[in-house]
């Protein structure tokens, strides 16, 4: 009887944990006194706290320097104050704490997960506010990461996958921030001094330009308290100035790029929209039935299942701080591109026109909202989306509202939308392989 009452004991907990799940973290949000913005959600299921800062230093800012804000990003955990990067190193494992650096095109992000028990948690936050603080960027890491980023864009030139993707940012974004690898140029590299890397850290990682998400097993005093002890060691400095708006392209172009491969890697796209745009639920729902859901969306249908061009077919926002790309991509034997990328523009002149069906909205609401509980599913997904949320300003009830938003999105407003938004005349088609389609 005991060990029956302890299964249903068991069960209870786990359906109220299930019924937790689903809900929307409750967000709370404060400004520190040096003016970094705090999002924090309480999670006391696990003895464990996961902090994210993200600074607004991604390649976007790296000017006439290409590869800065990478080699920033990547040498900050290199060595900080009079640590050097085995000590750094050995001191989080010591405590079974888990740091990361990393770099994206609009933004820098620093992760730490530790233990919440303060034997734990205190020194790895004494390390990360060290890291953040004080980064020395010693000379010989910054040459060894400086040559491994150097071996990286020569592994790219191998990939046609990369060299597709490289192109189709050059094509869309032209003069754009956005424009650039993230990686750098060979050239560019070789230029970068230490006097550089200081430079940018001392103008992009402070206060003002920084989002600290916060999540676990903390009170609000708590969080109050770790998320100043990180801010105190950054200077107030400024919030990074808007970046340019996206210039549209005006007409269709192709760029094909010769590469000895047996399949062709096609990408079509252009511009698509901002993180906080107006058209975003209506545009993400209507995507997801055109190419974002799948084996089971349009695009596969088409190509994947009616006429075997494809192993896979897909389409996808990237939504960002300027307007992220909308790419429609596959991958086919070179004898089918052009009969591949034929098809995918018909897909998408046809739902441009027509839109979703109603069946296809049904299933596509269904999918995303049914999947929602999965973005939220553990302490480091919610701390990204904390983070997302502080970064491009998003609403505080931006997770309670998501299924909502999803479940209000018509079939007449996504085909308004994707007519206003998606322009094929107006797309550029890249296509990387021996057969120019």
């Amino acid at each position: 009887m005991p060990r029956r009452l302890a299964r249903i004991a068991l069960w209870a907990v786990c359906l109220a944990f299930m019924a937790h799940a689903g809900a929307a973290p409750q967000i709370q949000h404060w400004d520190t006194s040096n003016g970094a913005r705090v999002y924090f959600v309480q999670a006391m299921e696990l003895p464990m706290v996961d902090i994210q800062l993200v600074f607004d230093a991604g390649s976007a800012r790296n000017g006439d320097k290409p590869g800065l804000a990478q080699l920033t990003s990547s040498l900050l955990d290199d060595g900080a104050g009079e640590l050097d990067a085995d000590a750094i190193a050995a001191g989080f494992e010591n405590l079974g704490a888990q740091f990361g650096a990393s770099s994206l095109r609009d933004m820098g992000s620093v992760t730490l997960r530790s233990l919440s028990d303060p034997a734990h948690l205190d020194p790895a936050l004494d390390l990360l506010a060290l890291i953040l603080r004080a980064p020395t960027f010693p000379a010989d890491a910054l040459e060894r990461e400086r040559n491994q980023m150097l071996i990286a864009l020569q592994s790219q030139e191998q990939s046609p996958e990369d060299i597709a993707n490289n192109a189709f940012f050059r094509a869309v974004y032209g003069d754009h921030p956005y424009a650039a690898d993230p990686l750098g140029t060979p050239d560019s590299l070789q230029g970068l001094a230490r006097s550089d890397l200081e430079d940018f850290y001392r103008q992009y990682y402070v206060a003002r330009n920084a989002v600290i998400a916060l999540v676990g097993a903390l009170d609000r005093a708590d969080a109050e308290r770790i998320a100043q002890r990180l801010a105190d060691g950054l200077a107030a400095g400024a919030r990074a100035a808007p970046l340019p708006a996206v210039t549209p392209l005006t007409e269709a172009t192709t760029v094909h790029v010769e590469y000895p491969s047996s399949q062709t890697h096609i990408l079509v796209g252009a511009a698509g929209m901002t993180r906080d745009d107006p058209d975003y639920f209506p545009l993400y729902v209507g995507n997801h039935v055109l190419g974002g859901s799948g084996l089971v969306s349009r695009i596969s249908n088409e190509i994947r299942e009616k006429r075997g061009l494809a192993y896979s077919a897909y389409s996808y926002f990237s939504p960002m701080r300027a307007a992220g790309p909308y790419t429609l991509g596959l991958q086919t034997r070179g004898d089918q591109a052009q009969q591949a990328v034929e098809i995918l523009e018909q897909t998408l002149n046809d739902f441009i026109k027509d839109g979703p069906t109603a069946a296809e909205l049904t299933a596509s609401k269904k999918n995303i909202t049914g999947g929602f509980p999965l973005r939220i599913a553990s302490n480091s997904n919610i701390a990204g989306n904390l983070a997302m949320i502080g970064f491009y300003d998003l609403p505080l009830d931006y997770l309670d509202r998501f299924n909502e938003h999803v479940e209000a999105v018509t079939a007449d407003q996504i085909r308004a939308a994707y007519k206003r938004r998606v322009h094929p005349d107006r797309m550029v088609t890249v296509t990387v392989g021996t057969t120019t389609p």
